[in-house]
């Protein structure tokens, strides 16, 4: 009995990491993604403000 229980648990193991190591890289890649689209959009709300402030309204075509 004592060895069903050590091979039962050998046996996950190597199931939990690897379930482990694709989720802290998901993870990652989404906070990547997410974090560069909140930059992306300040930027373009940016340039948008200076296009405005230099050129007068901006029409919706250039949006």
């Amino acid at each position: 009995m004592e060895n069903f229980w050590l091979n039962a648990l050998w046996s996950v193991i190597p199931t939990v990491v690897i379930g482990l190591i694709f989720w802290f890289i998901m993870r990652s890649i989404i906070r990547m993604d997410r974090t560069e689209r909140r930059i992306y959009a300040r930027i373009k709300d940016q340039e948008r403000a200076k296009l405005q402030a230099s050129s007068g309204p901006v029409p919706p075509s250039a949006v």
